[in-house]
């Protein structure tokens, strides 16, 4: 019982310090990551051995203990009544116990918030296809597909079942209705979920991750099939997350996979989340959206050309990453920093400096004939 109040005390703490995430382990306090830096929580000790097992064993039932001590890993959902929802990894390191915990606001968030680009809200009216959202951990995936299945059940009369391991984001269901199904508690694995899924009838489904081929394929499928599906990845960008599916199939099936993609894939989203100077985060994203150059690209296997499209279709809505950064660093809500340490070709921030002191230098017309 002790262990259940401590528990709950610090996951107050994490939700009122503002905290994306808690972490719990052996010989260290408790310590809370707030906008991407890690701190101790002040006034608190190290958790011994046997304070840390009392704290998680509070979390779990007889059953879900077993399941964790034969496994050694555990994926659950928690929540505190009128507060937040939490998603909780528990895990062993050096032998001894430790937890990860992920803060849900109870409240699902919108796009205007997240301040998602217009070229996404496109997306959204679409009826069937694939729309990936991919980036590392803790970039914010889950709460830009929650955002994007807020906007839909909004604005649009469907059926949305989403695939989860945990459920996190809780959807009260609008114009469309939402049904959410957790791994272990509603369905035995993502596969066998999207394999029986529609006979569901389902118009939009979303898949908290694409972990393996049969995941993989089977949403391929079902994007070809008319259903809209929405899912994420954890890869850096738009050409990578191409190359990882078509990575993951025997080689005899890549040129299929390939033609697959190159029709049923609409856009990827790849974001990276960066602090802001005034505090807080925001997100700088790559968008790609697959027009006929890109489908080409793909069905011909140059997937490494994929970047000189996107840098140069603005106007379909598509930028890379490092444009996104290059944007946050010119805006001034990113520091220099900050946008070099997440760019994939941090040399080419520096263009932007060097382009304003040329044309400072020389008069207009000298400074269009020259090539720079």
């Amino acid at each position: 019982m002790l262990g259940n109040t401590k528990i709950k005390s610090l996951l107050e703490t994490a939700v009122k310090s503002r905290a994306s995430d808690l972490h719990l382990m052996v010989g260290k306090p408790p310590i809370l990551r707030i906008d991407g830096v890690l701190q101790p929580i002040k006034n608190e000790k190290e958790l011994s051995e046997a304070a840390l097992e009392d704290l998680i064993f509070s979390l779990l039932e007889p059953a879900k203990k077993e399941m964790f001590l034969k496994k050694l890993e555990a994926d659950l959902s928690y929540e505190i009544s009128d507060l937040a929802r939490f998603r909780l990894n528990l895990f062993f390191e050096k032998g001894g116990m430790a937890l990860a915990a992920r803060i849900i606001p109870y409240r699902t968030p919108k796009m205007k918030e997240i301040l998602m680009p217009e070229s996404v809200y496109n997306l959204l009216v679409m009826k069937q296809g694939l729309i990936l959202v991919t980036g590392p951990t803790g970039c914010g995936k889950s709460t830009s597909l929650a955002a994007m299945i807020n906007y839909i059940n909004d604005e649009r009369a469907e059926h949305i079942i989403t695939l989860e391991d945990p459920i996190e984001f809780i959807f009260e269901s609008n114009k469309s209705i939402v049904a959410q199904r957790e791994l272990g508690e509603d369905m035995l694995s993502f596969g066998d979920g999207l394999k029986h899924i529609v006979r569901q009838d389902p118009d939009i489904i979303m898949v908290g991750e694409m972990r393996d081929l049969e995941t993989i394929g089977a949403a391929i499928t079902l994007a070809e099939t008319g259903h809209l599906i929405l899912a994420t990845l954890h890869t850096q960008n738009a050409a990578q997350t191409i190359d990882r599916i078509i990575d993951v199939f025997p080689p005899y099936q890549q040129e299929q996979v390939r033609a697959q993609l190159s029709l049923s894939l609409k856009a990827v989203i790849s974001q990276q989340l960066l602090p802001k100077k005034e505090g807080g985060r925001i997100a700088a994203r790559e968008i790609l959206m697959n027009n006929a150059a890109v489908a080409n690209l793909i069905r011909e296997n140059k997937i490494a050309q994929i970047k000189s499209v996107i840098q140069t279709s603005a106007k379909e809505g598509m930028i890379t990453i490092d444009q996104d950064l290059k944007r946050l660093y010119k805006e001034g809500v990113v520091t220099k920093e900050a946008a070099v340490g997440h760019m994939m070709s941090p040399g080419t921030l520096d263009e932007i400096k060097v382009t304003r002191i040329m044309k400072e230098m020389f008069s207009m017309d000298d400074w269009k004939s020259r090539d720079i």
